[in-house]
């Protein structure tokens, strides 16, 4: 974990309302290396999602800057709607609090999608390594189940393994246990800790379970817009 993945300095995000100016991210310096598992903790409103969305580039900053240490350094928001688009697909995975499968397609084919979107890919190999990303999460045998014919549990584990599809450098991952059962969401995050350890993805995670928090390489904690 020495190598520095992303580096953000002087992160600031408003919005503008007509009530006047609401800052919710006030400064934020930070680094990531590549290979490490970070948890984000705070209370609701604090910014962590807002954070985590800029990370993802689903959102823009109001100002600083957020740098990428790949492909010589990549400096996502300047790049063209396209570009940046093309950078989050083959850098980043998503996991959310909620699932965001497609339920007319069956697991395998929500895994494949995100390479299915790509005009190069391969429909041969991106079936095999969608097959062999659910065996490692235990889901091989439900590959041809539609969403709604899984449990919660099941349905987050597709979702980490559509995720990981294009072999991200780093899976951002939005309160990804806070649908699920106890045993349920203990058993996601030692997947998540266990494809960590293996694969050496990187994972930021904002949770509110602490106790899954501290099984993290660290902690951050935000409060009021900066974080600590």
């Amino acid at each position: 974990m020495s190598n520095r993945l992303i580096s953000i300095r002087g992160l600031k995000k408003s919005y503008f309302t007509s009530a006047g100016e609401l800052e919710v991210l006030k400064g934020i310096d930070t680094d990531f290396m590549a290979g490490e598992m970070v948890s984000i903790v705070g209370a609701s409103g604090a910014g962590k999602s807002t954070f985590l969305h800029i990370l993802g580039t689903l959102d823009k900053p109001t100002s600083g800057e957020v740098l990428f240490d790949v492909n010589g350094g990549v400096q996502p928001f300047s790049l063209s709607g396209k570009g940046l688009s093309q950078f989050r697909n083959r850098i980043m995975g998503f996991v959310f609090q909620f699932h965001y499968l497609l339920p007319e397609f069956s697991a395998l084919e929500n895994v494949m999608m995100p390479e299915l979107v790509n005009p190069i890919s391969d429909p041969a190999s991106t079936k095999q390594k969608a097959e062999s990303l659910l065996s490692d999460l235990g889901l091989y045998n439900r590959r041809t189940h539609k969403p709604g014919e899984l449990s919660g549990g099941e349905q987050q584990r597709v979702a980490v393994a559509r995720a990981l599809m294009t072999d991200p450098k780093v899976v951002l991952a939005d309160e990804p246990t806070g649908n699920l059962d106890s045993a349920t969401g203990n058993e996601l995050f030692r997947l998540l800790m266990d494809v960590n350890e293996k694969k050496n993805v990187t994972f930021i995670i904002v949770t509110h379970n602490e106790a899954l928090s501290k099984k993290c390489h660290r902690t951050l904690t935000m409060v009021d817009g900066k974080l600590n």
